[in-house]
This record gives structure tokens, sequence and C-alpha cells, in this order.
């Protein structure tokens, strides 16, 4: 899609590369950017979404960033009846619209693959990489940080496009 965003989307674009290169996660930086819409405390977002850094607990499954988009799609369209398989469904619809449009320009969601490491993960390595000039050289978080806040600008862009159109 790559649209022209908003000053104000853009802005929130930016913050969450701005939040990663302070040291929050990849996930937190997204959520936190957008968390204001949803009403959400900035420190309630970040610990909702810590755990999912390092491609969940640092096990490099899913990308902490697409992480994030996950989290903001059940804040934007999450159902909150149990019983609700119409509500489950849309939310479902939006996460894998999200996924797709991540995994469409990068190539994958998966962390490890993301980050070119090669065979299992193994567990019980939990302490995070130092963030130093050379983390930051070498890895491509902050750029997939600021795809994952984009694909979401872009979402609410194109809703405010169709709600406008209605109006």
């Amino acid at each position: 899609m790559n649209m022209t965003l908003p000053d104000d989307l853009e802005q929130r674009v930016q913050y969450a590369v701005e939040l990663f290169m302070e040291g929050y996660g990849c996930c937190q930086s997204v959520v936190v950017a957008f968390a204001d819409i949803y009403d959400l405390e900035p420190d309630v977002a970040k610990r909702v979404a810590a755990g999912f850094g390092g491609g969940v607990g640092r096990l490099r499954m899913m990308c902490g960033a697409v992480s994030g988009l996950v989290v903001l799609a059940g804040l934007e369209a999450g159902q909150t009846e149990g019983t609700d398989r119409q509500g489950k469904a849309a939310c479902y619809q939006l996460v894998q619209q999200l996924i797709e449009r991540s995994k469409e320009q990068n190539g994958s969601v998966i962390c490890a693959e993301l980050l070119g490491i090669k065979g299992a993960v193994p567990a019980g390595n939990f302490m995070p990489d130092e963030r130093n000039a050379e983390y930051y050289r070498k890895r491509p978080c902050a750029a997939k940080v600021e795809c994952a806040a984009r694909i979401y600008a872009e979402y609410l862009c194109q809703k405010r496009q169709e709600a406008a159109e209605k109006a």
C-alpha cells in the first residue's frame, strides 16, 4: 500500500522507532506508539507488551514488532464476549491482514529468520543483549519496528478515509 500518512500518524511511526532506540522491546515500541488511541496508559502498554520481546521471551519466535500488531488488532477489534464468534472472526481477519502485510514487506514474521539465526534457539537464554552501537548497527529491529508501526498507521489512515467517505 505505502501511502502518504497524515502528520499525526507519521509521528506515531517515528515515536515507535524512538522508543526502540531508548531500549524498549519491539512489541513495546509498536504498542506504546498507539496506546493512547485505546485509552491505554503507557506503563500498562509497556507491561502488556513486555513479554513479547525477542520473539516472545527471547525465544526468537514471532517478531516482537509483529506481536505489537497483534496486540493493537486486539485493542482495535477484539471481542469481549466469549461466545461472539463474529467478533472473534473480525479480530482474526484484521490480525491476518496485518501479519500478511508484514510478511510481504519483510519476507518473514519469525524473529530468528529476520535476524539470520540458524537452528533452534535454546530456552534459558533470557538475558537481553546490551543495547550499544554494535547492537543497533547489526540488527534490523529498528526497521522492523518502523515497518510494523507504518503498517498499523496505514490501516488507521485507510479506516479514517473509509469513515469519511461514508459520512
